[in-house]
């Protein structure tokens, strides 16, 4: 069952991790796919064609979502190439992490502004052409942590709440115009990143999930399908946590 057929899609902060799965995923459900890099341009590319693959339409553009000027150029490119933007995922992020008495102001501004920064200027990119089509979904990638805090992540957690606040009122503003806007808080997700922790570390985390393991970027990608797609058409200004039960 293709549940986003002929849709278009775009990610940010797509080339690895959990942005690629979700990718993935939607070309699979036969999507056509607009991702954004930052400086990964040969596996984007590699992910392009993979897609491409598909018999979907795909394409990746190297993007800084963090930068105003930079996020309206690129919704007005794929605009121009794809015709529409039916579905926005935010999905760029970044962590600088470390105790409050030892974090610079740069890097908590850094992660603010890539965070929570971004989604405000994608959002506002693709606003213009989701009103004129009278429908969209904008799905955000927060947290677990934006909802109850981490030590050592205070930049993290504000930008990653900061994105719940700013959906729930987009939800407001837009829905009368049959766009949606709803949050994704993953919890703990397997990917490259966390491949390189120590294993007793993995374990703990795992022991502490009631579903004991963590989760996959399919996890993830599958709860942003269903939230692009028509099963989810009454759903808009809510928080999905895809954390195996973490914050039960």
């Amino acid at each position: 069952m293709e549940l986003v057929k002929g849709k278009n899609i775009l990610i940010t902060g797509a080339s690895r991790g959990i942005g690629k799965g979700i990718a993935q995923t939607f070309a699979q459900h036969g999507a056509n796919v607009a991702f954004t890099y930052s400086s990964s341009a040969g596996p984007a590319e590699e992910l392009e064609q993979e897609l491409t693959a598909l018999g979907v339409k795909a394409k990746a553009y190297q993007s800084n979502a963090a930068n105003f000027e930079s996020a309206q150029q690129l919704a007005s490119d794929v605009l121009e190439e794809f015709g529409s933007i039916d579905v926005l995922i935010n999905n760029a992020g970044i962590t600088k992490d470390n105790l409050l008495m030892r974090i610079s102001e740069e890097d908590f501004d850094k992660v603010i502004e890539v965070n929570l920064k971004s989604v405000f200027n994608m959002t506002k990119a693709v606003q213009r052409t989701m009103l004129k089509q009278r429908h969209g979904s904008l799905i955000h990638m927060s947290s677990v942590v934006g909802v109850k805090g981490n030590a050592g992540q205070s930049n993290y957690a504000a930008s990653k709440a900061g994105i719940i606040g700013f959906s729930k009122s987009i939800a407001l503003e837009l829905g009368s115009r049959n766009i949606r806007s709803n949050v994704i808080a993953p919890g703990f997700i397997e990917t490259e990143m966390t491949g390189k922790l120590p294993e007793d570390v993995v374990a703990q985390w795992r022991d502490g999930i009631p579903l004991k393991r963590g989760g996959s970027p399919d996890d993830v990608a599958n709860a942003c399908l269903f939230l692009a797609s028509d099963l989810s058409a009454y759903i808009t200004g809510q928080v999905l946590n895809v954390d195996g039960g973490m914050l039960t």
